[in-house]
């Protein structure tokens, strides 16, 4: 698939997804969100890609929420029946479902959209004078892509509350510190520290077992204690028994650089 409105590279198994609407301060469109879900897929299959790196372009915003071009009709239309070829488009396929560890680096504004879409990264890094809000129920619709679940779940009940009910707008300096995001960083700072964490992941930690930790980070979402005993025991029955745990355990002794052999895609679908 080509791509209009975002960019997709790969250097040392870390892959850059890059929202490419600069002059549109990378504001949501269908079109984009189909190539997100394409290169989402991608980074999900390929096994030469071990990490994820989520960004915009510009200096501007990450993204500034949904194509208000539509006018008072944006947000019309949902449930309408869809051209064939929209209905004949593959699903969608978003981050949190990526074998791989996807870091969102919020290089600048994050409204609406342009932040529900990262909180299902799994790790975030937001430049510190970034305008955040959840601007949903300003605009007379409310929150999406399970944000009711994962601000909750990431801040506490009580601030996710007041972001959803409000639609307030906080800087990413006070959303680090509400828990929204790992760090707030000057603007410049916020990729290389995005692609810093990326480049740890793929050098250094095992693929199979970094994409079953992460599964098992999102399936705790919903788990009890006890079932997520019995998963990590399995999980950790089969990965003890193959090559990479060997590997880990001798690469630390030998104290040289590990060389993986096993990708997400070598875990039994059973465990998966």
């Amino acid at each position: 698939m080509s791509y209009e409105q975002i960019l997709f590279s790969v250097e040392r198994h870390v892959a850059t997804v890059t929202l490419n609407r600069p002059a549109a301060m990378n504001t949501w469109t269908a079109t984009m969100s189909a190539e997100l879900t394409d290169a989402m897929r991608r980074c999900h299959d390929e096994r030469d890609i071990r990490a994820v790196v989520l960004t915009g372009a510009g200096d501007r915003a990450f993204c500034a929420g949904a194509d208000l071009s539509r006018g008072g009709n944006t947000f019309a239309g949902r449930d309408d029946p869809q051209p064939a070829a929209r209905r004949e488009a593959p699903p969608p396929f978003w981050p949190h479902q990526c074998a791989k560890p996807v870091i969102a680096a919020l290089n600048g504004h994050a409204i609406g959209v342009g932040i529900t879409y990262p909180m299902l990264a799994d790790i975030r890094i937001v430049a510190e004078n970034a305008k955040i809000a959840f601007a949903f129920v300003r605009r007379g619709v409310l929150p999406e892509l399970a944000s009711h679940t994962t601000l909750a779940r990431v801040m506490g009940q009580s601030r996710a509350a007041e972001l959803l009910l409000s639609g307030k707008t906080i800087s990413g300096a006070e959303a680090a510190a509400m828990g929204l995001a790992s760090r707030a960083l000057p603007q410049q700072d916020v990729l290389p520290a995005a692609l810093e964490i990326a480049r740890d992941i793929a050098d250094n930690a095992a693929p199979a077992s970094v994409a079953m930790t992460k599964k098992l980070l999102w399936e705790g979402l919903t788990s009890d204690v006890p079932t997520m005993m019995r998963r990590e025991g399995k999980i950790f029955a089969w990965l003890g028994n193959q090559a990479d745990a060997r590997e880990g355990v001798m690469s630390f002794i030998e104290k040289r650089a590990p060389k993986w052999s096993l990708s997400a895609a070598d875990v039994p679908k059973e465990l998966s």
